[in-house]
């Protein structure tokens, strides 16, 4: 399902730049929201099918909706996760 070749972390954001994804590995990743000035920091665990392909999706970057963005840029939203 997933590359085996693929290099993690990888970082993703949505394209509405309310969420913020550090994907660690194929089944892990963690996510910051932010609404306003307040931060929401949730990991996440994938072990049903519907969260494995959520992962893919982010990976894929398909349709506009994931963006990858550097490492830089998720440091720059919270240097402590």
């Amino acid at each position: 399902m997933i590359d085996k070749g693929i290099q993690f972390p990888q970082f993703r954001m949505l394209s509405n730049r309310k969420s913020y994804y550090k994907i660690t590995d194929a089944t892990h990743f963690q996510e910051i929201q932010l609404s306003g000035s307040r931060k929401n920091v949730f990991e996440f665990h994938a072990t049903q099918y519907p969260e494995m392909l959520k992962i893919k999706d982010m990976l894929e970057c398909l349709d506009g909706i994931y963006v990858e963005i550097s490492p830089e840029t998720w440091h720059e939203i919270d240097p402590t996760v």
